[in-house]
């Protein structure tokens, strides 16, 4: 029981994260400040800084902002995509076919 019920929750998340993202204004997380780790305790930026602001500039279609945040933006989209795509289908009691449903 418990496990179908992390199933449905999970895959509703993520199902659903995409669509409130849209609704939020794109300079929602553009203000505050780091919680990354590696700038907090040590000063240094890491890969993954201004990554959830550039994905949110990216989806907002604010693509020259978006790579000045962080270039890896371009790379991390896309990828998620189909993640999304699998919960869509997982949450129908399908499968994907093909190359995508190998990959995920």
């Amino acid at each position: 029981m418990l496990r179908k019920t992390f199933f449905y929750l999970r895959n509703s998340i993520v199902i659903i994260a995409p669509f409130v993202l849209l609704l939020l204004p794109v300079d929602f997380f553009d203000t505050g400040e780091s919680i990354c780790l590696s700038k907090v305790l040590a000063g240094v930026e890491c890969y993954a800084c201004g990554l959830t602001r550039a994905v949110m500039h990216f989806i907002h279609f604010d693509f020259a902002k978006a790579i000045e945040y962080n270039w890896l933006c371009v790379i991390v989209v896309p990828m998620l995509f189909p993640l999304w795509l699998k919960a869509v289908f997982e949450i129908q009691g399908k499968k994907l076919s093909g190359l995508l449903g190998k990959l995920t």
